[in-house]
């Protein structure tokens, strides 16, 4: 009798941990070979997403080293992962993207900022790998001053620390950015929070100074998936639907608040938006489902507009 299908996936994803090109393709080839063969059920979507694993690392022998330390944007907003050498940030990206980096269990495996882009709640925006920051980066130590120079185009800071690391890595990192008066919507993501124990939680708490702290892990689908949702509040925006009756289109608009519903129809075409006399509400800034609202109806995130000229 199969272990449950659960518990099978998040072993899938420890095993794969640290794993590119070859190796992660071999790995995925054992993986496959030790599943049973089901046809229907969550055991045969195991499989299907193994081979799917196995087709797209085919595609991706490496990553892709750039020229230049500039980062070109993509997506609605750019959020930056950064913190000490060997906590985790590679991993993370991998976990909450289809990027393919190379990981180990040693410092400086990045050597150049790594731009993925992801979708949160349907809205794209890009999330950037910045190599492991050094205490003295202001005096550009292990070239930190071009690497702090992309976190000045950044939307939000992501500060990346491992719960099994000594806080002082995360206080230096911290001092650096402050020192090189970068003031951005931030983050803790405490990343292995699957294999530290409660003290290490403890002690990041005695040096978070004031910002809230993610408990993530790269096999946990649940924390992961809270991590991506406290990402997009740090980029400011709101997600707004449109509706054509009881359809939604595929994908949100993200627009920068205060937005009105002239400004969303603005996003479709600027005539819309010209010719737009409002539109029904429903979601967060609605009183009730199908509410008729004004050009100048102040909108949430989450809301669902059907425009009305």
């Amino acid at each position: 009798m199969p272990m449950p299908h659960r518990t099978q996936a998040q072993i899938i994803r420890r095993r794969l941990i640290g794993k590119e090109g070859t190796a992660r393709l071999r790995e995925l080839q054992r993986i496959l070979g030790e599943l049973p063969d089901y046809k229907n059920g969550p055991y045969a979507d195991l499989r299907k997403w193994v081979n799917e694993e196995i087709a797209r690392t085919r595609v991706r022998k490496k990553t892709v080293h750039r020229d230049t330390i500039a980062v070109r944007r993509e997506g609605a907003a750019q959020i930056c992962l950064v913190g000490a050498p060997n906590v985790g940030k590679s991993s993370l990206l991998q976990a909450l993207s289809d990027v393919q980096i190379k990981t180990g269990d040693y410092a400086f495996t990045t050597t150049r900022p790594v731009p993925a882009t992801t979708r949160i709640g349907g809205v794209l925006v890009q999330l950037v790998e910045i190599p492991g920051l050094l205490e003295g980066a202001n005096d550009d130590r292990g070239g930190g001053r071009a690497l702090l120079g992309v976190l000045r185009g950044a939307d939000g800071i992501v500060y990346c620390h491992a719960l099994d690391a000594p806080v002082s890595t995360f206080a230096a990192i911290r001092r650096e950015v402050a020192l090189a008066g970068i003031d951005r919507p931030s983050l803790i993501a405490a990343t292995k929070a699957d294999e530290a124990a409660d003290r290490g939680r403890a002690q990041l708490d005695t040096v978070a100074d004031g910002l809230d702290i993610v408990a993530v892990s790269v096999i946990d689908d649940d924390s992961l998936a809270n991590l991506r949702e406290r990402i997009w509040q740090l980029t400011g925006l709101i997600r707004v639907h449109f509706r054509h009756g009881d359809e939604l289109d595929a994908h949100p608009v993200a627009l920068r608040p205060p937005a009105t519903v002239a400004d969303a129809a603005h996003t479709i075409h600027h005539e819309l938006g010209d010719q737009c006399t409002g539109g029904r509400i429903w979601g967060p800034s609605a009183r009730f489902a199908g509410q008729h609202v004004g050009r100048n109806h102040l909108l949430r995130d989450g809301d669902q507009l059907a425009v009305q000229t």
